[in-house]
């Protein structure tokens, strides 16, 4: 089992670092990667997640590499589409109306894509989909959601593991992928590894 070598998370998202310390992991180091997330022409969805994912765990690899310092680096993008187009991470409350109205009353797909360096630069990746319906969203309900602000920087304009759970009729697939790191994936990815994923077990029983 790897035990000297650190587990970094290469990102700043809160939700990522919930769902581990969820299944008894505390990475070491949280060190968010600072890149261009913006698609290529003609990219599809899968991709980007996929391109994302690995961009953000070299970067933050090479970085480390830089301090000669050995890690694990975990990394996940996640990207929300209709169909072939990409939402945006809403930031503005007229992206997120638009992104919720484009999703009302209809299925839509849900990439995550995740990463995991190994200190010699060996990038190991995975891309789960998962199918997500939502319910026809009132004209109350869309108001009523874009007051509360959930939506910031969320992908598509939302956050399944808050309010709008409520407007999810169906998922197929990941939950903790849409929420933003599919943990049966990432934890294989990390025993992979050699990294001992039951660790944090022990704590639990006392």
């Amino acid at each position: 089992m790897i035990d000297k070598v650190k587990l970094v998370l290469a990102s700043g998202s809160p939700r990522r670092a919930d769902l581990l310390r969820q299944v008894g992991i505390v990475p070491d180091l949280l060190l968010p990667a600072d890149i261009d997330e913006t698609p290529l022409p003609r990219e599809l969805p899968s991709h980007l997640a996929h391109r994302l994912a690995t961009l953000k765990a070299e970067r933050v690899a090479a970085s480390l590499r830089e301090r000669d310092e050995r890690a694990l680096v975990l990394s996940a993008d996640t990207v929300v589409a209709a169909g072939r187009r990409i939402l945006p991470k809403a930031e503005r409350v007229e992206e997120a109306e638009a992104c919720l109205r484009l999703l009302s009353g209809r299925a839509h797909r849900v990439y995550t894509g995740v990463c995991v360096m190994d200190p010699e630069g060996g990038a190991h990746t995975r891309l789960v989909e998962t199918r997500v319906r939502f319910k026809r969203l009132s004209d109350e309900e869309l108001k009523a959601y874009l007051a509360c602000g959930e939506w910031r920087g969320k992908a598509g304009g939302y956050a399944v593991q808050g309010i709008a759970g409520s407007f999810v009729e169906k998922i197929i697939g990941s939950y903790s992928g849409v929420v933003g790191l599919p943990m049966f994936e990432t934890l294989g990815l990390l025993a992979g590894q050699g990294y001992d994923v039951r660790a944090g077990w022990k704590e639990c029983a006392s």
